[in-house]
């Protein structure tokens, strides 16, 4: 297809629920994105942190290739080895407990909110419900997670929302949380770093707090690794920086490569609340996404991007500070590992439009917040480029104001 004749089919036929920029893609490899025309561009942001191990990379592609002429779907009251691999991979690398396996991450948080539910419901005198999360959180747009995001710009138009969650508390503020936990609170549910709202980062003694404070209300430890998981903070997992085990951690994006996957796991004390049809998902776990899985396991340790995100995250992290130094524009460099956040103290998105009409791909959340999101394996060089274009589009910009 033509060009104008894709623009012309998103317009008459696909409902309008992103805002686009006008490029089309066609293929990936790496770091890499290449247009309709031939244009190659450097992707620092991943798709939302999906492309952890970078596009089409060789394990996966290898994984995938093996399994879609052997078996692609089975449902879950069968067995299949790509499942039962997979399980085994994620517990070796989290905490003993047991999965469940969905398609994205607004499913595996919809899971944990109905394990947390579940879980409460056994206090037979007095029944748990209610969800903790917090202000600038994101997870997911289900009835029940938009409800449990923190930020109203998602839940305009959608009421009456699902009872039962308390949204308004300040990360990082443990008065807050205790003030607002009663003999009904079933969970705490949060990100160790918002990515949606704008990369912010939980600090380790109030997470550490929480972890005591669930242990001592019987309540569930609940944490969304949905951006977090597979590597993006320089750990495998992100829980993993604060020295705590949550009773639950939710995964998607990364963990499929590029393929629709998901899951929540759960310590083993709690694992088996959800019994036979409690919860269920059609196409979880199929054998085709959990082979894709295992090949992003292998990716990641094959060729070291752990170790590499602890080299490369202090060296953008030193550029990106010398670029503050040099912009008045820039308010604040903040992030982990290889998930960081640019606060500027103007609107984003001309940033992000000219930075694309150059060849670099990044992303802006909350209006002023510039996020990028490179690859695990993420070289030098492609850093140096990507952040010679930014210093040139903040110039550009800059003598424009």
């Amino acid at each position: 297809m033509k060009k104008e004749e894709i623009f012309k089919s998103y317009q008459d036929w696909i409902m309008p629920t992103y805002t686009k920029m006008p490029l089309i893609f066609v293929k990936g490899k790496g770091m890499k994105l290449v247009d309709i025309d031939g244009r190659e561009y450097l992707d620092f942001f991943s798709g939302w942190g999906v492309a952890n191990v970078g596009h089409c990379h060789s394990a996966v592609m290898s994984a995938v290739r093996d399994q879609v002429s052997k078996l692609i779907h089975l449902p879950n009251n069968y067995f299949h080895p790509g499942q039962a691999k997979l399980a085994r991979e994620l517990i070796r690398w989290t905490f003993p407990g047991k999965v469940f396996f969905c398609n994205s991450g607004a499913e595996a948080n919809e899971g944990a909110i109905k394990l947390a539910r579940a879980y409460g419901s056994q206090f037979k005198d007095r029944p748990k419900f209610e969800i903790i999360t917090f202000q600038n959180a994101f997870h997911g747009r289900t009835l029940a997670t938009v409800t449990a995001t923190g930020q109203k710009k998602y839940q305009e138009g959608f009421e009456p929302l699902v009872e039962g969650f308390k949204t308004n508390i300040p990360l990082n503020d443990f008065e807050a949380v205790l003030s607002a936990v009663t003999d009904r609170t079933a969970g705490i549910l949060f990100e160790v770093v918002q990515g949606e709202g704008g990369i912010n980062l939980a600090n380790k003694d109030f997470v550490r707090k929480l972890r005591k404070l669930c242990d001592d209300k019987k309540m569930l430890l609940i944490i969304d690794e949905v951006q977090t998981g597979m590597g993006r903070t320089g750990k495998m997992f992100g829980f993993q920086n604060y020295d705590i085990v949550p009773d639950v951690i939710t995964l998607a994006k990364s963990l499929g490569g590029g393929l629709p996957i998901g899951c929540m796991i759960a310590r083993n004390e709690i694992a088996d609340t959800l019994q036979p049809g409690k919860h269920a998902s059609t196409f979880g776990g199929s054998p085709l996404v959990c082979k894709a899985s295992i090949g992003v396991f292998k990716a990641i340790q094959k060729d070291k991007m752990l170790a590499n995100v602890a080299k490369m995250s202090p060296y953008i992290f030193e550029k990106l500070k010398k670029l503050q130094a040099k912009f008045d524009v820039i308010k604040e460099v903040r992030g982990i590992g290889l998930m960081i956040g640019v606060e500027l103290n103007a609107k984003g998105k001309e940033v992000v439009d000219h930075c694309a009409s150059c060849g670099l791909l990044i992303n802006c959340t909350h209006d002023t917040v510039l996020r990028l999101m490179p690859a695990l394996n993420v070289t030098k060089r492609q850093i140096d480029s990507a952040l010679r274009i930014l210093e040139a589009v903040l110039r550009r910009i800059s003598h424009a104001s």
